[in-house]
């Protein structure tokens, strides 16, 4: 089913780190693919200052088998005190590429 794969976001305060996130989360089975985007400019209350941070957006393709321990691992791995992780559901998509998903993040 479509619904057994789901989307994390994510950001990383730079390439170098997001990289790094991206290779774990791969290599440990609680990712099938990570995206890297370019660096954009993110805008947000913190401790009631508004700050402008260059940030590297993760988009994450995992299982909901796996995404308990994906969580995990990327709080583990990121530096932020509040890190970002949005879970996104996957309504549908080429059923090859979900059983790809499901196959790459089931065995952690």
């Amino acid at each position: 089913m479509a619904n057994d794969v789901v989307v994390v976001l994510s950001n990383a305060p730079d390439m170098l780190l997001a990289k790094r996130i991206a290779h774990m989360l791969v290599e440990e089975g609680l990712a099938a693919c990570v995206n890297l985007g370019a660096p954009v400019l993110s805008m947000y209350m913190w401790e009631g200052k508004l700050e402008g941070t260059e940030e590297v957006p993760l988009v994450i393709k995992t299982s909901r088998t796996a995404l308990a321990a994906m969580t995990s691992r990327l709080i583990e791995l990121h530096p932020y005190e509040v890190p970002e992780v949005l879970v996104l559901s996957v309504e549908g998509g080429a059923q090859p590429y979900l059983d790809w998903v499901k196959q790459q993040t089931t065995a952690s």
